[in-house]
């Protein structure tokens, strides 16, 4: 007797690409939490902090990016959807406008820099959410 097994897309991303995923949130909400303590008090500390946690939260969301890019294109299965990856897109390169305005001086990023950081982050939830609910293309139940 013979066993036979059908291969089928898997419905979870894989381990890094789950972390690295995850791990956009918690940078993108410490800048806004950031920038919103530098709005309050006008310690030029928050707005560097917000800085390292945006470009963190960068390098966090670029390499799930690379890897749901991968996941998308690969020939046995169509891992991600394309909802997600443009929402991981459009995370990205809110996150490096933001980037972008918190290089300026700490006084001139402001209201700019936290309204880009409250979007970065709310995109890196929902990217997020998408990553780990969506329904993948190819999934059996």
């Amino acid at each position: 007797m013979t066993a036979t097994r059908e291969r089928s897309a898997s419905r979870a991303i894989g381990p890094l690409h789950a972390v690295l995923l995850a791990g956009t949130v918690p940078l993108f909400l410490g800048a806004l939490l950031s920038d919103a303590a530098y709005a309050s008090t006008y310690h030029v500390q928050w707005s560097d902090f917000a800085s390292w946690l945006i470009v963190g939260g960068l390098l966090f969301a670029g390499f799930a990016l690379v890897l749901a890019i991968v996941d998308f294109f690969r020939a046995d299965r169509r891992g991600v959807g394309l909802a997600y990856l443009m929402v991981l897109l459009a995370t990205w390169m809110v996150g490096f406008l933001d980037a972008l305005m918190h290089a300026r001086d700490a006084w001139a990023s402001m209201p700019t820099g936290l309204v880009l950081s409250a979007v970065a982050a709310l995109l890196a939830c929902v990217a997020t959410w998408m990553g780990f609910r969506a329904p993948y293309i190819g999934a059996t139940p």
